[in-house]
């Protein structure tokens, strides 16, 4: 599914696309999925253990920006979460023994759909080896109009940065007004309908809000090589079964995690907006991307 090139790219820049990897029916099926999920949103009014809503959700215009966990929801998403090319993939990227994490489906609807400030995965739940990745699956087509995701080159060779708001919180997201990595590098990840996205966990991102007339779903799942381990006592496996269900492929000792010498910054303390990130960054004071009704132009490079 990769050549060596795309491997030595992502070693180098912490990031690929990858196109081709769901055929058209797959596709179809999920948004088919997604559709009617988003339609039976009308019958909430607030976030649940699906649902993550925009603040301007109805009844009358279901406005979804997140669905949780949608592995746990709909079969659909589980079967895509083991699709044999994104294992194979990942064996090339990650680790041969793969271990899955957990999912979600980030929507960013037309005109409005939510930005998501800079960050890294690694600042949520850091491991005793930083062999993780999210791969994220492209529901529709996506260009630098309808808030792709937006990596920056290298970022994950480097440190772990402060992700706490001014009094200490953790809140999921860099103070931009600090200027710790160069944000013009940014390098938007696009390509068609059945396309992934592959970030390592410590490669600084986010994305920008849809200012298009069309549609962004991108359906994430969070990996890890089998022998990561979590260090944040929340994401501990609750018994050796629930842990041994979570391999997907390959072979490891279940009670060996692989210790490596990687920086860690505890998401410690806890958010003061508890749920998704989008409710976790509310607490930060400085927003690089702006709200919904007045976008911030991004400079990338292609």
């Amino acid at each position: 599914m990769i050549s060596d090139a795309q491997v030595e790219r992502y070693r180098r820049d912490g990031f690929i696309v990858v196109e081709n990897v769901l055929s058209p029916a797959e596709v179809a099926e999920l948004r088919a999925v997604t559709d009617a999920l988003v339609e039976k949103a009308r019958e909430v009014r607030t976030h649940d253990e699906v649902y993550d809503l925009e603040d301007s959700h109805t009844p009358e215009e279901p406005r979804v920006r997140r669905i949780k966990t949608p592995h746990k929801v709909h079969p659909a998403f589980e079967r895509v979460m083991r699709h044999p090319n994104i294992l194979a993939i990942l064996q090339k990227l990650v680790a041969p023994a793969i271990r899955f994490d957990t999912s979600k489906l980030n929507m960013k609807a037309a005109g409005y759909g939510a930005a998501v400030e800079w960050h890294q995965d690694w600042a949520f739940y850091p491991h005793t080896n930083d062999d993780l990745a999210a791969v994220g699956v492209f529901m529709d087509d996506v260009a630098l109009e309808n808030g792709p995701l937006l990596c920056i080159p290298g970022t994950h060779k480097g440190p772990i940065f402060d992700h706490h708001d001014e009094e200490g919180y953790f809140c999921g997201a860099m103070d931009p007004e600090r200027r710790e990595v160069d944000y013009d590098a940014a390098v938007p990840c696009v390509g068609p309908a059945g396309s992934i996205s592959i970030h390592h966990a410590r490669t600084v991102h986010g994305s920008a809000v849809n200012t298009s007339n069309r549609p962004r779903r991108l359906l994430l799942f969070q990996y890890r090589a089998a022998d990561a381990w979590p260090l944040v006592p929340s994401l501990m496996p609750k018994s050796m079964e629930e842990w041994n269900a979570l391999l997907l492929c390959g072979s490891t000792d279940p009670v060996a995690p692989r210790l490596e010498p990687v920086p860690v910054r505890l998401p410690l303390p806890p958010a003061r907006h508890q749920g998704s990130i989008y409710e976790n960054q509310r607490s930060l004071k400085h927003s690089y991307f702006g709200k919904a009704d007045a976008p911030r132009k991004v400079p990338v490079h292609a």
